[in-house]
């Protein structure tokens, strides 16, 4: 699977037994199509439209006398949409392939074409999910925005001129041209679109794409709603001047050209259009964009792949529908539709009360998703959802499934509105609706038993034999009200409880005392600061050094911390107020409350953020200015660290720990079973070493670790 960890099989073609299932499957896919090219809202997602169309085709190969005249498979656009303006050279579509197998099938085509000749060049760039755009240009000036339509004629869309950045309104040089591309919606540009959407009394877009293509074509609208653009090519030959330079450029130098004139492009991103001399680096850098695709900012589908050289392209030619010298590798769908069945509301340790959407089973990116998240009831009215709907569901690499809209075009009339809870899910009191994010008016105490499970949690204190029958006992019997009682609990009162013995309360006393020796991130970490966890909890502990200089510090302070803004600063600052009681009986019970190894940059001269320990503050640390990545299962030195462990060795080593490969990563260290960002870090040329590796450059700071 492309960005994933084993090779990916083509989409499967539905089975069509006859004319009749033939027709019927050509009716259904018109249907969507006519509703994805028109409003950008279809009651099918990518991959079963996919099936339909190549079920279609393969039928249509078998019987070719008995092909449909509306047939998708015939007609850019599945020839749905039609436009007042003629395009002077027709806007096709890209035909798809689904493995290396069915690219490397088409590479040979290609060649074929050529006349058994090698393709000089290749460029490979992301299949963008937007909706295709001419913008036309003269002398230097944006004079007309026209759709794609059926490819032959679009419409005219010029009253969005001003909406869309990457299309400026003067060139950086006065040359005429028409440039093609994609509009989309970046992840800010779409929440700023419903939320304007929704305020004027409009059902919220299902996807981005929907949101796109509607906004585009929308007149007379009582707000103005961002797009993006992206180009991708520009028309040069007799219908068009080219003043500009282009005919003789490879599309990898076109795209640096269009970039260099001012127009939206990928250039900059770790996805822009990249030359390849041969196919085992076209489907390397397929990979690449793949394995990208989640960090990005736009949304995209697969990746295209395209002869570079401008001769090539002459000589390969074009059908009526696909140009013959390029193609899309279509990636695994990462949204799909499915039902939205109910709403779970649960309660956190803190008091929030989150809803949870349940959904009819559905396989999104090779996991099956029952469950996605839905953030805060007002995200629920914003986006107009009810129970029966039709909703697009969105996975990309390791986020978490949100559900990301309602299609309104599938609503049957027998949905049913959410319940909003009266009163707190857990215990009935009432809620705290000041916020987007409701709380339970009792705060923490409604969540005691989650917030000193979450404490006692091996990312937290790690009390060994603390579980969640045993915290529930405590607090039912009213031996804790919070985390910190448990340092002054008696081994009486622990065999006061169900099933605990002599030897279990003696192993759990210990237990409990070795946690009053954790480090400061630990302590802090376990009182579940709003907007913090364990990597955020160990860049405070580390910045100040002691739970009292934490407490000392105000908002413009803690913005000194890597990760903090100036909209957390304010809520961590307020919570730290909220939680006093709650440390001033940790520090009563001889809880530790500094950093060790901290160095202050008055005395030592370190940065505090690269986590600086004692003994070696005078020296470079080997981690020293490093951003590392730790993935997979660690063996030799390292197997029984955990993840929150592996943090804090590498803070102390002078390094920053991150969850995530970008092209700011210094160093991967790769255990067993890596998966994805192993991938990503050798397509990025990062440095990857074995955690076996790594305790050798550690040397003894292993020893001195907490």
């Amino acid at each position: 699977m492309i960005g994933m960890t084993k090779p990916s099989a083509a989409v499967p073609a539905v089975d069509l037994p006859d004319e009749a299932a033939y027709l019927e499957t050509v009716a259904q896919a018109r249907k969507a199509a006519d509703a994805y090219y028109g409003s950008g809202e279809s009651g099918l997602d990518d991959e079963t439209y996919d099936r339909l169309l190549r079920g279609i085709t393969a039928w249509e190969e078998e019987h070719p006398g008995q092909v449909a005249s509306d047939s998708p498979s015939r007609q850019v656009g599945a020839g749905v949409t039609t436009g007042d303006v003629m395009h002077t050279v027709p806007m096709l579509s890209l035909g798809n392939v689904f493995s290396d197998e069915e690219l490397a099938a088409w590479a040979a085509s290609l060649e074929r074409r050529l006349g058994g000749e090698a393709v000089a060049g290749w460029a490979v760039e992301p299949k963008l999910d937007g909706v295709a755009l001419a913008a036309r240009y003269r002398e230097g000036r944006l004079v007309q925005l026209v759709t794609r339509g059926d490819g032959a004629t679009g419409e005219d869309v010029s009253h969005a001129v001003g909406d869309i950045t990457g299309l400026p309104a003067t060139l950086n040089e006065p040359v005429t041209v028409e440039v093609r591309g994609e509009v989309l919606m970046t992840e800010a540009q779409f929440a700023d679109a419903n939320e304007q959407r929704t305020a004027h009394g409009a059902t919220a877009f299902a996807n981005r794409r929907n949101a796109s293509s509607g906004s585009l074509r929308a007149k007379d609208r009582a707000y103005r709603v961002r797009q993006t653009f992206l180009a991708y090519a520009a028309l040069t030959g007799p219908e068009h001047t080219d003043d500009a330079g282009l005919a003789a450029l490879t599309h990898t130098q076109l795209v640096a050209r269009l970039a260099g004139l001012g127009l939206g492009t990928t250039a900059g991103t770790p996805v822009a259009t990249t030359a390849c001399a041969t196919l085992d680096q076209v489907v390397a850098r397929v990979r690449e964009i793949g394995v990208l695709r989640p960090e990005l900012d736009f949304e995209l589908d697969g990746a295209v792949i395209k002869a570079d050289s401008p001769a090539d392209q002459d000589r390969a030619g074009a059908g009526s529908r696909t140009p013959h010298w390029a193609t899309a590798f279509k990636f695994p769908a990462a949204q799909k539709i499915t039902v939205l069945r109910a709403v779970e509301w649960s309660v956190g340790r803190t008091g929030v009360i989150a809803p949870r959407a349940v959904l009819d089973p559905v396989d999104v990116a090779g996991t099956t998703i029952t469950y996605a998240t839905l953030h805060n009831p007002a995200d629920i009215a914003r986006r107009g959802l009810m129970l029966g709907d039709h909703v697009v569901v969105y996975r990309a690499g390791e986020v978490i499934p949100r559900v990301e809209g309602a299609v309104a075009g599938l609503r049957t009339g027998d949905e049913q509105p959410i319940a909003f809870p009266e009163v707190c899910p857990r215990c009935g009191a009432g809620i705290d609706r000041s916020q987007e994010r409701w709380r339970c008016e009792r705060g923490r105490v409604c969540g005691q038993v989650e917030a000193v499970r979450y404490a006692v949690a091996r990312d937290a204190l790690d009390v060994d034999g603390l579980g969640e029958k045993i915290v529930v006992q405590l607090v039912d019997k009213g031996l804790i009200e919070d985390f910190a009682d448990l340092f002054t609990l008696t081994r009486d009162q622990l065999l006061t409880l169900d099933r605990m013995g002599e030897k279990s309360a003696d192993n759990l006393m210990a237990a409990i005392e070795a946690a009053k020796t954790k480090p400061l991130n630990r302590v802090f970490c376990a009182l579940g600061v709003l907007g913090t966890g364990r990597s955020m909890s160990l860049r405070i502990a580390a910045h100040f050094g002691s739970m009292q200089a934490v407490r000392d510090a105000d908002a413009a302070d803690l913005e000194q911390v890597d990760g903090i803004g100036g909209e957390k600063a304010p809520v961590i600052v307020a919570e730290l107020a909220d939680l006093a009681p709650l440390v001033d009986k940790l520090v009563a019970a001889g809880v530790n409350m500094i950093q060790p190894g901290f160095v202050p940059p008055a005395s030592g001269g370190a940065d505090p953020d690269a986590g600086t320990t004692a003994g070696t503050a005078g020296g470079e640390l080997p981690l020293a200015g490093l951003t590392v990545v730790v993935t997979g299962s660690m063996t030799g030195p390292l197997a029984e660290r955990s993840r929150t462990e592996m943090t804090e060795l590498i803070t102390s080593a002078g390094g920053r720990a991150s969850s995530s490969v970008s092209a700011r990563t210094h160093l991967v260290v790769a255990g067993e079973n890596a998966g994805s960002k192993l991938d990503k870090a050798r397509s990025l040329g990062i440095e990857t070493i074995t955690p076996e590796e790594l305790a050798e450059r550690l040397g003894g700071l292993l020893g001195g670790e907490n």
